[in-house]
């Protein structure tokens, strides 16, 4: 990855963070994007103090100009875009029995239409450089989620989004990577939705049992180095249900009620 540009979705906290301290450890030229100008500057200053290249813009991926901007000010910068990292996103947790309906708009608009914004404007630069789109997804887009009807349709929207891209992009060199890391310790579940908008505040899962953003990251810069097409991490969670899901859904369907029912305060039973 060295000299290669890099932008990155939501790269204040979790993944993209996480994301941005990999990619520059292996020689990157960082584009950094969050709604968090506090944050993403901390970032900017600790890597930058380690002899990286590193632009922070202050960008809300659900607006379309602030996506065309992030992909204008990074070329000014730097010239192309090799890779985009679509990283930023939001998850909820509620019955759609009793979710209001903008929360599930709000989901769209940052999870799906984010990351549309931003490839549209990249995809230029992108094709040019036979570059690279991530789009950082979950097992929610690969099986229905209960208590997640906004997060996992706006995944399995990112999904249908990203595979045709690459389809039509056959003939051109694009590398499109779906990846789905499974539960991992970021602050995603703390700032999910409840059922009137709120965030939820606490996370209803073990973070310590599950896998780091950091090793995460490593996974992801694995997988683009390979060009691969699907990165799935853990097996039980992710692999095994992706498979179990194409072969016996009803049985997926069971599960996935009662795991996630197990959860405190679950909205269902």
């Amino acid at each position: 990855m060295k000299d290669k540009v890099i932008i990155i979705t939501g790269a204040s906290s979790g993944i993209g963070k996480a994301c941005a301290y990999e990619f520059a450890k292996r020689g990157a030229k960082l584009s950094l994007a969050a709604r968090s100008a506090d944050k993403l500057k901390a970032i900017e200053e600790t890597l930058t103090a380690q002899g990286n290249e590193v632009l922070v813009i202050p960008t809300d991926v659900s607006r379309e100009e602030d996506c065309k901007n992030l992909i204008q000010q990074t070329v000014e910068r730097y010239g192309k875009i090799d890779i985009l990292i679509n990283n930023a996103g939001i998850s909820m947790r509620a019955l759609f029995e009793e979710v209001d309906l903008s929360v599930l708009k709000q989901l769209m608009d940052v999870n799906f239409w984010g990351t549309v914004y931003c490839t549209k404007y990249a995809l230029p630069y992108l094709l040019s450089a036979k570059g690279s789109v991530v789009g950082i997804s979950s097992i929610a887009g690969f099986i229905g989620l209960p208590g997640r009807t906004g997060y996992s349709a706006s995944k399995f929207a990112m999904h249908g989004f990203l595979q045709t891209l690459r389809t039509e992009n056959l003939k051109k060199g694009l590398h499109v990577l779906i990846a789905a890391p499974g539960f991992t310790s970021t602050n995603v579940r703390k700032s999910a939705l409840t059922a009137h908008g709120a965030k939820q505040g606490e996370t209803p899962r073990a973070e310590d049992k599950m896998m780091s953003a950091e090793e995460v990251a490593r996974h992801l810069a694995k997988a683009i180095l390979k060009r691969k097409r699907t990165l799935i991490l853990t097996f039980v969670e992710g692999k095994l249900t992706v498979f179990l899901s194409k072969w016996w859904p009803s049985l997926i369907e069971k599960l996935s009620y009662y795991h996630m029912a197990k959860e405190p305060n679950s909205p269902f039973k």
